[in-house]
């Protein structure tokens, strides 16, 4: 599934999501890493020793993601 984003594109795959930004900057995470922060519209990645974090552009990417991979989304 892929999702556009005002930053580029989200590319979402059975185990794995990638974020391709505009300017060539590729971030990926495995589905076990990520998380949703709700009320921000954060989409976290968390792999211990890297971490980044995305903005998303609104609640439909948010529930798109959360419905895809089957995650909870985080209230905090």
């Amino acid at each position: 599934m892929v999702i556009s984003h005002s930053e580029g594109k989200l590319i979402l795959a059975h185990s794995e999501l990638l974020c391709r930004l505009n300017g060539g900057v590729q971030l990926r995470a495995l589905v076990d890493d990520i998380r949703l922060l709700a009320d921000a519209k954060l989409l976290i990645a968390d792999a211990g020793a890297v971490s980044w974090s995305l903005s998303l552009d609104d609640d439909e990417q948010l529930e798109a993601i959360a419905a895809f991979y089957g995650l909870e989304k985080d209230k905090r």
